[in-house]
């Protein structure tokens, strides 16, 4: 493994300096969405993102994240399910409504029939028989709305479940990558936040973002079934390998994250040795060419929480050690030394010196 130093230029000040120059809005989604395509990981969205012109419209910038960054542009299903709330709790009401005129019917009903029996001595008299069979229809008719109301009240009730088992499942699916079934993107910056709760003592661990090398190209050459295959795999391994407690999750095409809970320099090279290494013992044949792609080849890039300041830097620094791997030619593993962005505060808490592998 080879040790990178910090770069002199941060891509957060270059993504901001861009968007200032396209003229885009500084709003959180439009930040992502220029952060991955500087980044390059996905070249579908650099592609797209290019073809958007100098001059990029919001609205276009919204409809690429709709499809690269869906959890940026979730106000449709909730506008839906606001709506629908609001029509089946109308209904409701309006049920309720009825049923309370109903029964003042029918208390109006009951209270004659008490006038009539308490007044007429003659069981057999013309009002008192009226009465009681008025009392009998009402009752009946109470009898079946109130059958009908507790019908309603179930469905209305199933209804209202269903919406927020929906939204349940939206807000789960934010956190899942629907292909691996491994931690989404945000899954792991959700995870990634809470190693700097205290920001003067991050949790001590280890970050390592790793992609397929050719991705693109065996895509193209062995077909998407081959490539999902592939992207499977990965996953079955970066799970068995995280199944202690460490969280694997997959960023976008293939491109891939670890958040392991140590900073001991040894294991963590010893844990991605051994992805790389089942990887490259993995054999896939092309569905359409029938050829085997060769050696499934895959680059990482590591920093631990003692060289960043701060969640993003903690993450950006992984990804630039990757980028360092790939320059290189890839099959690689690049730590990220950052020996002036490392707080003395925290060196103390660290077993080796910072800088790790090659310092």
């Amino acid at each position: 493994m080879q040790q990178v130093k910090n770069p002199a230029s941060s891509i957060a000040l270059r993504v901001a300096t861009a968007m200032h120059q396209m003229g885009i809005d500084g709003l959180p989604r439009n930040y992502e969405l220029v952060y991955e395509a500087y980044a390059g990981s996905n070249p579908e969205l650099v592609r797209e993102f290019i073809a958007l012109g100098k001059l990029k419209s919001q609205e276009a910038l919204d409809e690429l994240g709709r499809k690269y960054l869906p959890h940026h542009h979730e106000d449709g299903l909730l506008s839906r399910q606001s709506g629908q709330v609001r029509a089946e709790m109308s209904n409701f009401i309006n049920l309720l409504n009825e049923e309370k005129i109903s029964l003042t019917d029918y208390g109006r009903v009951i209270g004659n029939a008490s006038k009539t029996i308490l007044t007429e001595a003659d069981l057999e008299g013309t009002p008192l028989g009226q009465s009681i069979k008025a009392l009998k229809a009402a009752t009946e008719r109470r009898a079946h709305q109130n059958s009908n109301v507790v019908r309603a009240v179930v469905d209305k009730t199933a209804s209202l479940a269903d919406m927020q088992r929906e939204a349940d499942e939206a807000e789960a699916a934010k956190f899942v990558d629907p292909l691996t079934r491994l931690a989404s993107r945000r899954a792991f910056n959700k995870a990634v936040a809470k190693i700097y709760a205290n920001p003067d003592m991050p949790v001590l661990c280890g970050v390592a973002v790793g992609e397929i090398d050719d991705f693109a190209r065996i895509q193209e050459q062995m077909g998407p079934a081959v490539a999902e295959r592939f992207l499977m795999q990965v996953a079955k391994v970066l799970e068995a390998v995280s199944g202690g407690g460490d969280l694997a999750c997959r960023f976008d095409a293939g491109r891939f994250g670890l958040l392991l809970y140590t900073s001991d320099e040894d294991e963590v090279s010893r844990v991605i040795e051994l992805v790389r290494a089942k990887l490259k013992a993995t054999a896939f044949v092309g569905s359409s060419t029938g050829r085997a792609p060769g050696q499934m080849a895959m680059s990482f890039g590591v920093c631990f929480s003692e060289q960043a300041p701060n969640a993003f830097d903690f993450t950006n620094f992984a990804e630039k050690a990757l980028s360092t791997s790939k320059a290189n030619g890839g099959d690689t593993v690049t730590i990220y030394g950052a020996n002036d962005y490392a707080s003395k505060d925290w060196l103390i808490y660290k077993n080796k010196p910072v800088g790790g592998f090659g310092a």
